[in-house]
């Protein structure tokens, strides 16, 4: 519920404080807030003939849908797991409120390191990035090993 809401908010501030393209210098040459409308999927990936915002819609919706049951399933599990899901999905929630209310999403955080130039995000992709990044974590450094109870040979 916190993602959602600090994604909702700051998407709303800039909105309402911003014009489409504009670009505020936070940390010149590194940060910058730059109001942009993104109506694919994650960096900017999108499909022919107006299908992609359906599209990408209804698969937000299914992934949801999917994450919910998992951390259903999770729930008394470990807390790390459970914490990498709940920011996954509240990513995923942000973004598909934004496709299902305006057809796209609205994204702002800016960086650049030389003449690296990352894509534009939100906080609800951040949130899936680390919720994607901290399940990497338990998954491989957490989760028991399963030891086969036989062999093949």
């Amino acid at each position: 519920a916190l993602i959602i809401t600090a994604d909702q908010i700051s998407k709303s501030l800039i909105k309402s404080t911003m014009t489409l393209y504009d670009v505020i210098p936070v940390i010149p040459g590194y940060f910058y807030l730059t109001y942009i409308i993104n109506e694919g999927m994650a960096f900017g990936i999108d499909l022919p003939f107006g299908i992609g915002t359906l599209f990408f819609s209804g698969v937000s919706l299914i992934i949801t849908c999917f994450l919910v049951w998992i951390l259903w399933c999770e729930r008394k599990n470990n807390l790390l797991m459970r914490i990498s899901l709940a920011l996954i999905l509240g990513g995923a929630i942000g973004n598909l409120i934004d496709r299902i209310l305006f057809g796209e999403v609205i994204d702002f955080f800016d960086f650049m390191v030389g003449d690296f130039h990352w894509y534009i995000f939100n906080i609800a992709d951040s949130a899936v990035t680390v919720g994607i990044i901290l399940m990497l974590f338990y998954s491989f450094l957490f989760k028991p090993k399963v030891q086969p109870t036989h062999s093949i040979v």
